[in-house]
């Protein structure tokens, strides 16, 4: 079992920055991606972006340039960095750790609010 505790949510204005962290524990080697999920209000949970082990990344279009993931293998800790914030941006945030080669690795926080007031 793989454990993950997300911090870093809050309230920020239009146009300002948060910084989310993942904080991974538990059987970390059977996980070899690690990512971000958001879920707005009234819609379904989406994708934000994700980073493998090796450090490959995969951003949503709706926020490259403006998010940046990263993670910190000696901390088990995964990051990301939201600049620009916009009204859209509006959800809860979900971190995801699983393994790309099987389903059976699949965990989830139990995410952390982010809202971005116009």
């Amino acid at each position: 079992q793989v454990q993950l505790v997300e911090s870093g949510g809050g309230l920020v204005q239009a146009g300002g920055s948060l910084r989310l962290s993942c904080a991974a524990s538990g059987s970390i080697f059977m996980v070899n991606a690690m990512g971000w999920y958001r879920q707005p209000p009234g819609k379904q949970r989406e994708l934000v972006a994700t980073i493998t082990s090796r450090g490959s990344t995969n951003y949503a279009d709706s926020v490259k340039g403006r998010f940046t993931i990263s993670r910190d293998n000696a901390k088990n800790t995964v990051y990301l960095q939201m600049n620009s914030l916009k009204p859209e941006d509006t959800a809860v945030y979900y971190c995801n750790a699983r393994n790309t080669y099987s389903t059976r690795y699949d965990y989830w926080g139990q995410g952390t609010q982010v809202s971005v007031s116009s």
